[in-house]
């Protein structure tokens, strides 16, 4: 077993595994230090690898039908809802697996903005089998928040964020590999996460920006990424994106540019997607679009493109790629499927 923060884990997911809603669960089958996930929970890929649906390489992170068959085969201190729908309601089918969980002394960690804190009965009862009930969404006390103050500008290391041109669209994922890659390179990387899932898989500097009070979004991200900079001393930082620009639901990013003041953006995309993710009928405003939004919006430029290659064979990526490059006269990696190794390359020449 590997060291994790917390312990085991059991990820709920069911009906939303390979699908953008299970994005949550599809961090922790990737990657996870707060974790260590035994199993998922979802009916359609029952009896697979975690690994093999989701990237085509096993790990042995099993999927199980039920939280009952899951139960059969393993057991973890945690129960985490892997699920990341629009709106982070809580699906009716969710709950029963939840109380179950409870019933056997099971930690249960929420990302949803459905806080299973406000229900008294499961808190009553998680009380009496002596576990505990986190919702990651739920927003700290207002005196605990930090506000802008101008401290990032003592950050005198390389800061790139990771923004997007969708939501649900690997951000995340990409951060990570990048993080991960510059650490195999023998340089000092750190992660400021945005969202529940970083936050899951333990980003030690991190906010969740979406649930947070606005008057107080930048000042989180500034404070954030200072400290991982005052503590830490990486060469590089890594800013989580939230959204994209343009996104009619959400439109993230602008605080990040704005508070984070990275140096250069890396824009994730993906070739195949023509509408914004759950919204059928907005057309996904085209690549070069966003690019000049973005350099407009925050003075810096988009240094390189990542591709998510949903809806794509193996075959199409590297020409997709070089679409991309021919489009916006910009560098693309699909950094999932190749590694970071030629994306890492062009980053260690920026660093500071």
């Amino acid at each position: 077993m590997k060291r994790s923060i917390d312990g085991t884990a059991l990820v709920y997911c069911n009906k939303a595994f390979n699908t953008p809603e299970g994005k949550t669960a599809h961090g922790l089958v990737r990657f996870t230090e707060r974790f260590e996930v035994v199993g998922i929970i979802d009916q359609k890929y029952a009896g697979k690898d975690a690994g093999a649906v989701l990237d085509g390489k096993s790990n042995g992170i099993q999927i199980y039908s039920s939280f009952d068959d899951a139960l059969t085969h393993t057991t973890a201190k945690n129960f985490v809802i892997g699920l990341a729908p629009d709106g982070g309601r809580l699906p009716d089918d969710a709950r029963e697996s939840i109380k179950k969980a409870i019933g056997k002394g099971m930690n249960i960690i929420s990302g949803l903005h459905d806080f299973l804190t406000k229900d008294q009965s499961l808190v009553d009862l998680a009380k009496a089998q002596g576990c505990y009930i986190k919702d990651v969404r739920k927003t700290p006390d207002r005196d605990e928040l930090h506000f802008f103050s101008g401290k990032i500008e003592e950050v005198d290391c390389l800061k790139i964020a990771v923004l997007g041109t969708d939501s649900a669209i690997g951000k995340r994922t990409t951060s990570w590999i990048i993080v991960h890659g510059f650490r195999k390179a023998g340089l000092k990387a750190e992660m400021v996460g945005t969202g529940q899932t970083a936050w899951m898989q333990g980003a030690k500097y991190s906010m969740i920006m979406d649930s947070c009070i606005n008057d107080f979004v930048s000042g989180e991200i500034e404070h954030a990424t200072h400290e991982a900079w005052k503590n830490e001393k990486p060469h590089l930082i890594v800013i989580e994106g939230q959204g994209s620009l343009m996104n009619p639901a959400y439109p993230g990013g602008f605080e990040i540019l704005a508070a984070g003041r990275p140096d250069y953006v890396v824009l994730q995309h993906a070739p195949k997607r023509k509408e914004y993710d759950g919204f059928p009928g907005y057309a996904l405003h085209p690549l070069p679009t966003q690019i000049n939004a973005i350099e407009m919006i925050s003075g810096k430029k988009v240094i390189a493109v990542t591709v998510n290659h949903e809806g794509m064979v193996p075959v199409e990526i590297d020409a997709a790629c070089r679409e991309i490059t021919e489009e916006t006269g910009l560098p693309a990696f699909d950094v999932l499927a190749h590694g970071p190794d030629g994306l890492v390359e062009l980053l260690k020449t920026l660093v500071k």
